[in-house]
């Protein structure tokens, strides 16, 4: 049976210091302005961070703990990560708050972070900070990113092992047990999900290529090589960026070097459905990872103060 689909309504970025949450339902276009302001949990460097729907509590890790507090600031609880690590960098710890507001899943690196034991995700009951469910993984990670299937019941992760590769999984909750399935790859790095929720895309470690794949087993349904876009696969390679502008069209970035030896990138238009290139997109960004295509047909960068800009094609 399909599940209602549940799109993002709520983003978080970090400005000045402090953690900042912007309604997306809203709809505003141009420069975003936040629905809360919140003051950083106390004791550590924000790493990164999740505010509920209803915007009473917001989450957010550290290098050695996970922290909820009220929208003020005030500490409601928090779980850390023992022991507390010697390390101040290579691991970065992340959370997504489940689409329901119940659950907050945390990736952490503790392999990375010195802890003598394995990588880690961790399903906490949002309201309590108390251990949900559990699974070690089998990854030496520095960071993971986590996308929440818009049905809402499932969360998809991606380890990233630096020159060792990309480690991703998926999995969903069935009371205190963790449904945990890796996928058959070490090699590819996620990087949207669609908006129906059929179907994933992700790139090559190497850049060499990116490619759509059906949702949950991962099928290739369609890859393109740097070579399809018209541009020499010796000289031009696919970012680790991009996403699907509208259910039907995703966003690809490629990236180069001018005989000068100065950078530079373009974005595509890809037809989601049978991998046709379409055009060259202008995305109003002259930094190929300060995008964010939120599958409406709008998508968001980044102001020089660090709040989102939301733009439409038309």
């Amino acid at each position: 049976m399909d599940h209602p689909l549940r799109s993002p309504q709520m983003i978080t970025r970090l400005v000045d210091g402090r953690i900042c949450a912007y309604d997306l339902a809203a709809g505003g276009r141009g420069v975003l302005s936040p629905v809360l302001v919140c003051p950083p949990c106390a004791d550590g460097d924000v790493v990164d961070h999740a505010v509920a729907a209803g915007l009473a509590r917001v989450y957010c890790t550290t290098l050695d703990a996970v922290v909820c507090t009220t929208a003020e600031g005030d500490e409601v609880w928090r779980s850390h990560f023992e022991p507390r690590s010697a390390q101040r960098h290579g691991h970065r710890p992340s959370c997504v708050l489940s689409s329901n507001g119940l659950v907050l899943w945390v990736y952490r690196p503790d392999a990375m972070a010195g802890r003598n034991r394995p990588d880690q995700w961790v399903a906490l009951d949002a309201e309590t900070g108390a251990v949900v469910a559990q699974a070690d993984l089998q990854t030496v990670g520095h960071g993971g990113r986590q996308l929440l299937h818009p049905a809402g019941d499932e969360v998809l992760l991606d380890v990233g092992e630096g020159q060792d590769g990309s480690v991703m999984y998926r999995a969903s909750l069935a009371g205190a047990e963790m449904n945990l399935v890796g996928y058959p790859w070490a090699d590819r790095c996620l990087i949207a999900l669609s908006p129906d929720g059929h179907h994933f895309m992700t790139v090559d470690h190497e850049q060499t290529d990116v490619a759509v794949h059906a949702h949950p087993g991962g099928e290739v349904r369609f890859a393109l090589s740097v070579d399809a876009f018209g541009h020499d696969p010796d000289e031009v390679h696919v970012e680790w960026s991009g996403g699907y502008l509208s259910p039907d069209t995703v966003v690809v970035t490629l990236g180069g070097e001018t005989e000068d030896e100065e950078e530079w990138f373009r974005h595509y238009l890809v037809d989601a459905r049978s991998g046709q290139v379409r055009s060259e997109f202008d995305a109003r960004t002259d930094n190929p990872y300060d995008l964010l295509p939120l599958g409406d047909g709008s998508w968001l960068t980044t102001d020089v103060c660090g709040h989102p800009v939301r733009w439409t094609c038309s």
